[in-house]
């Protein structure tokens, strides 16, 4: 077994889920890591498809209804820990990551003792590719100015959900994931805020992010419940109102 664990999480994605999933299978990092995909209850076929490549080492566990992506990197959490894995990392399963840029994210981790590495778009050369729609374009890089406001810490992309980190991290007294506020959105910033106030060794690493065309559908996050999903986290840490 690999100490490090790659897991994309997935909500009815099907085809590209298993473009996901065959990139990873073909990529540079496939047999120094291991996989386990997280299906938060889909009814599209998705199940069907993470099945038939479990042959070939794939590991999956399917949530009974849907509970969030939160909720989802939850699960991954938990299952990685008590497998014994030291480090986690998450990424897309609408295809928009490349699981060829992994090492850059578990590097960092591994060779250079670094506890958090945030995969950023805006950061190096790499950028965005494909129909990124202009309101998520305007979203991404606001959240990431505000977010270093709040902080006192400079980031370039705080909404990129790639990212690797050492297990270890979430054994500090001041992180809990299992707040029912966490289950959506918000624990992808919450646990980066987290990190980075409480002093971890913390770094971003340049990714690329390729958005599909909008007929193939690029994603399931709503502009007004899902962006105030992803600013809750700034707003209730900022002012204390949560843990």
């Amino acid at each position: 077994m690999s100490n490090v664990l790659v897991c994309p999480v997935a909500f009815n994605e099907n085809v590209k889920l298993k473009n996901v999933i065959e990139r990873f299978l073909n990529s540079c990092v496939q047999s120094q890591v291991d996989c386990l995909v997280v299906d938060d209850a889909s009814d599209d076929g998705t199940t069907e498809v993470i099945r038939d490549l479990a042959p070939q080492g794939v590991k999956t566990i399917k949530h009974d209804r849907r509970r969030g992506v939160g909720a989802a990197i939850r699960t991954a959490i938990k299952y990685a820990q008590e497998q014994g894995y030291e480090v986690l990392v998450i990424m897309a399963g609408n295809n928009k990551d490349n699981p060829d840029e992994i090492p850059r994210l578990i590097d960092p981790i591994l060779k250079e003792g670094y506890d958090f590495v945030q995969g950023s778009r805006y950061k190096g050369r790499e950028g965005t590719g494909g129909d990124m729609p202009l309101y998520r374009k305007a979203a991404t890089r606001m959240h990431p100015w505000l977010m270093s406001v709040i902080m006192k810490h400079k980031v370039t992309d705080s909404t990129n959900g790639f990212r690797a980190f050492r297990l270890s991290v979430l054994d500090h007294p001041e992180i809990n994931i299992d707040q029912p506020w966490l289950d959506h959105y918000e624990i992808e910033p919450y646990l980066l805020y987290k990190a980075i106030t409480l002093g971890f060794k913390f770094k971003e690493a340049p990714v690329t992010k390729i958005y599909p065309s909008r007929k193939v559908g690029y994603t399931k996050m709503r502009p007004l419940t899902g962006w105030w999903s992803i600013l809750r986290p700034l707003v209730y840490l900022g002012l204390g109102i949560k843990k």
